[in-house]
């Protein structure tokens, strides 16, 4: 798609020769090769910004103009940067003179919309927020720019980070008031089945933090965020590579929250290395002052976590398949009939992947116990313990969910809410309540606000002991007795889950995940699409979970898997 000015340099060429110049009578330089960004790779815009192949302007171009192109098809943007071309300018002046700032000097990156940007509007898709330009930047934010990313857009994203409609009508993943649904790539058609065909996607795009715009070579990379599963999940549905971080690893200060508890941002990118590139960036240098969870891992020399691509990263890693629940259906204590397990076509692309680990000199233990998983005390089970999250689990009715997330969110809502001073249109959760209330008839809250309001309902003083009982009671079933516990007696260096399966257990105690794109298997919901609607298949990704700060052994390990498999496809028909 890159335009280069031939005709202008024989044109000038011919002038200078008409002038008499001995130097025209060269040869002239042979064209630089073309570059196309389509299923362009971070390491490969660099490499071709480093040698000139392509600007940082001719990038801008060229993604702006696939915005322009499939927007309206996708929905995968909430704003555009209006100063993008600019900002290419000035990067490739800086290039020109020999300054680049870092290593994402000239790339096109979008940011979930809950990330704050001062030249942009961060709306977190709520229409409270549609024309919200905050007083301050997130730290993430500046840390990008500083490495020299140009933040394109604005992506869209689960208005709230799919915290507003929980049952009796939950949201759809990926849909929110100002920029309305998302659509995935590989099928980005309407579900036609009767009680769903309300403008939701017949293949999800996966969650709040949309893989949408990066997938469909929108822009070369994607920041996104998650509580439970909102990195992960997009990433497997779009067939990217993601790191979701050990929660403290980035810094939350300037991004809209769930709970602190839980809440990290990521990179989304086609490869390993590509997001390598990006976490290095998006990490400070030093702890964060405004988010005291920044002191948890320490990053490596000058965060470059680039030295950890090691193509035989597997040979000798110990990886555990936690088979209860993950891959083979289990019975809860109290339960009827089992619940989990893989479909033929799920297991069969785990099978494959397993094999490609153990052809690669991993140790593979098989099966790994995790005791939380299995054990008969319902009071101990992490599978009948899940987060209080819709009407039916309001105030008087939690007793058997963590109130964590519904805790979370009245304390750290309200106080992000007080430091945009006087820029923020609503002052309180409760507030906010009231102005959806308001304004049904414009967009907001079509399918309810369940979520906020059990949220509501908590006294974030009286509710405290009640929050800190189930916040104990979470990392003894996540970490103790969950991921921690199979970990150490097996000594490994990751769990193998299947999609983004482990996010839930891995989300509690903040532990990190590399996902890898690796297979696809049929899209096929309960109810079933009309026969002749002819679905799709959809991408499925492999994740290697690990306890806290492990990311350099993950990255190792994605990376050694990817470079064995390759097996990542451009969404049909890519032009």
């Amino acid at each position: 798609m890159t335009r280069h000015l031939s005709a202008l340099s024989f044109a000038l060429g011919c002038a200078a020769l008409a002038l008499g110049v001995q130097a025209c009578t060269r040869p002239a330089p042979a064209p630089k090769p073309a570059f196309n960004v389509v299923e362009a790779t971070i390491p490969q815009i660099k490499a071709a910004l480093e040698q000139g192949r392509v600007t940082s302007h001719e990038l801008v171009a060229d993604y702006l103009q696939r915005i322009g192109m499939y927007q309206e098809k996708l929905h995968a943007a909430i704003t555009v940067n209006p100063d993008a071309l600019k900002e290419a300018d000035e990067s490739d002046r800086r290039r020109a003179e020999g300054h680049v700032r870092g290593p994402l000097e000239g790339i096109p990156i979008a940011l979930k919309d809950n990330i704050q940007t001062t030249e942009m509007r961060t709306t977190g898709g709520a229409l409270a927020f549609k024309d919200l330009v905050p007083p301050y930047e997130a730290t993430v934010t500046k840390n990008l720019e500083a490495a020299g990313a140009i933040i394109i857009a604005k992506t869209g994203m689960s208005e709230l980070a799919n915290w507003v409609a929980g049952d009796p009508t939950p949201m759809p993943g990926d849909y929110n008031a100002v920029g309305g649904q998302g659509y995935n790539p590989y099928d980005p058609r309407w579900d036609p089945r009767p009680g769903y065909f309300d403008g939701r996607p017949a293949m999800g795009t996966g969650g709040s933090s949309s893989g949408i715009g990066t997938a469909a070579n929108l822009w070369a990379g994607n920041v996104g965020t998650e509580t439970s599963g909102s990195i992960l999940s997009p990433s497997n549905q779009n067939m990217l590579a993601a790191i979701k971080p050990t929660v403290g690893r980035i810094s939350r200060w300037g991004i809209i929250p769930i709970t602190e508890d839980q809440d990290t941002a990521g990179p989304m990118a086609k490869s390993v290395e590509g997001v390598a590139l990006m976490f290095g960036a998006m990490e400070g240098a030093s702890p964060d002052p405004n988010d005291p969870a920044t002191t948890r891992c320490t990053p490596p020399p000058n965060r470059d976590y680039t030295k950890f691509l090691n193509a035989d990263g597997l040979k000798g890693a110990r990886i555990g398949i936690p088979r209860d629940y993950y891959y083979d259906p289990v019975t809860p204590p109290g339960a009827t009939k089992p619940e989990g397990g893989l479909d033929a076509a799920r297991a069969k692309v785990m099978a494959d992947a397993i094999a490609v680990l153990k052809a690669q000199g991993a140790i593979i233990v098989d099966p790994v116990v995790i005791p939380s998983i299995v054990t008969k005390d319902p009071d101990r089970n992490f599978l009948l313990w899940d987060m209080c999250a819709g009407a039916s689990q309001a105030k008087g009715k939690d007793q058997h969910c963590t109130v964590v997330l519904k805790y979370g969110m009245k304390r750290d809502f309200n106080k992000w809410l007080a430091t945009l001073g006087d820029a923020a249109p609503v002052k309180t959760l409760t507030e906010l309540r009231d102005w959806n209330l308001g304004h049904q008839a414009a967009g907001a809250i079509k399918y309810g606000q369940s979520r906020l309001d059990i949220s509501d309902q908590m006294d974030v003083v009286k509710d405290k002991a009640r929050y800190e009982q189930d916040r104990a009671r979470d990392l003894e079933m996540t970490a103790t007795d969950g991921i921690d516990a199979a970990m150490k007696a097996n000594k490994l260096d990751a769990l193998l889950f299947p999609g983004p399966s482990g996010a839930g257990i891995a989300a509690r105690p903040g532990y990190p995940t590399v996902i890898v794109p690796y297979g696809m298997v049929p899209n096929d919901p309960t109810p079933p699409f009309p026969p002749d609607f002819a679905a799709k298949p959809q991408p499925f990704g492999v994740s290697f979970t690990g306890m806290a700060c492990s990311e350099p052994k993950l990255i190792e390990l994605g990376y050694a898997f990817e470079q064995a498999t390759k097996k990542r496809v451009p969404p049909p028909g890519a032009p």
